[in-house]
């Protein structure tokens, strides 16, 4: 009963930590969306090998797109003649500076962390993409009209822009709420919610004296890390409760970093999209590049601010505001909403298609 009460307030706390963070940081991606033309990216996107990799990077950083409907926005703009650095470099900095995500990690961890996570994820994007570039030269009129391979996306408002759509639309509040709780939202709420279980998990039951062994060797846990996150989907916000946990229980920030970078970029779907859209050897470049430059980000972080205490919230529920306590309300009730609607409303056409299945029996035997 002791450890149900501490995972409930474990789990309250990552909650509260972030809540009202999120809930900003979607509102202000959902204006984004209004402001900027569905078709912005590939009209702007330069073709040549250095600039469109700065263009692509840099256009990613303030994009108003999930981590899920970067996959197929990123496949169109490779449909649409970007180089394979460009897909690459937008693969990795759009999902990992989306604005939520910026304001997440602040609340978690404070400006510092967020600083240094920003522009060397920035860095990153660029790096793998020159890279890229520089090992495979291609000519544009080669690149193959390639489709949609595969997604994340769990609704039908994540599609890819259209050039032959007239993109100009007229801004609209309840448009921008519609994206932000809605579509953004129902993209994240699954990773979001396993996020904040394992976190208040691994708080809660994991003796702080062996979680502190396994963190003691500094190299070793970087690759403990990596190979941990690389394949696992875990969205740029969704990963900051994992973070979290591990920071409580003593691990250092340079391996949260290769955790919060790796664990987005490189996901099994990620690599998947990689492979099948861009090829093999693509795929070894992105990945090999992520996971060294992740290796250097971090060391860098710890030789510098390693003695920095980085955690940003409270430990303890009593303590954090009024506004954050409704914040954090707010995002349980929209979490339950949309964890809950799927599953009433599979049960709602199975129940509906037992009842049209035993009115037709009637009918038959009733007429034969």
């Amino acid at each position: 009963m002791e450890l149900a009460v501490d995972f409930a307030n474990n789990f309250l706390i990552l909650l509260d930590a972030m809540a009202i963070y999120i809930l900003i940081g979607l509102l202000i991606a959902g204006i984004l969306k209004q402001l900027v033309p569905d078709d912005f990216v590939i009209k702007h996107l330069g073709k040549g090998s250095i600039s469109s990799v700065l263009k692509a990077t840099l256009f990613g950083i303030p994009l108003p797109v999930c981590s899920c409907s970067v996959i197929p926005l990123a496949q169109s703009l490779r449909k649409e003649g970007a180089s394979k650095g460009a897909v690459q470099s937008f693969l990795i900095s759009t999902p990992i500076t989306g604005v939520d995500s910026i304001l997440a990690t602040f609340s978690f961890f404070g400006l510092i962390f967020t600083i240094f996570r920003v522009v060397s994820s920035v860095i990153i994007a660029i790096i793998v993409g020159l890279v890229q570039n520089f090992v495979e030269k291609e000519n544009p009129a080669e690149i193959k009209d390639t489709t949609v391979v595969e997604s994340c996306c769990s609704n039908s408002s994540c599609s890819t822009p259209s050039n032959s759509v007239n993109t100009k639309k007229k801004f609209s509040f309840k448009n921008a709420f519609s994206y932000a709780y809605v579509t953004l939202f129902i993209d994240m709420v699954k990773p979001l919610f396993i996020g904040l279980l394992l976190g208040a998990i691994f708080t809660t039951f994991t003796p702080k004296e062996y979680a502190s062994m396994l963190f003691e060797n500094q190299i070793l846990t970087y690759f403990v890390i990596l190979l941990f996150a690389m394949p696992l989907y875990v969205c740029a916000t969704a990963s900051l409760p994992i973070a979290a946990a591990f920071i409580l229980q003593g691990m250092s920030g340079g391996a949260a970093f290769i955790f919060l970078t790796a664990g987005p970029a490189t996901s099994a779907i990620t690599m998947s999209v990689v492979y099948k859209t861009l090829g093999k050897s693509s795929l070894i470049v992105y990945v090999s590049t992520i996971a060294i430059l992740s290796f250097v980000f971090a060391f860098i972080y710890d030789f510098l601010f390693g003695d920095i205490n980085i955690i940003n919230f409270t430990n303890d529920m009593e303590h954090s505001s009024l506004f954050s306590q409704i914040a954090s309300f707010i995002m349980l009730a929209l979490m339950s909403y949309y964890l809950i609607k799927p599953w009433l409303y599979r049960k709602s056409n199975k129940t509906s298609t037992t009842s049209k299945k035993d009115f037709s029996k009637m009918t038959f035997t009733k007429e034969k």
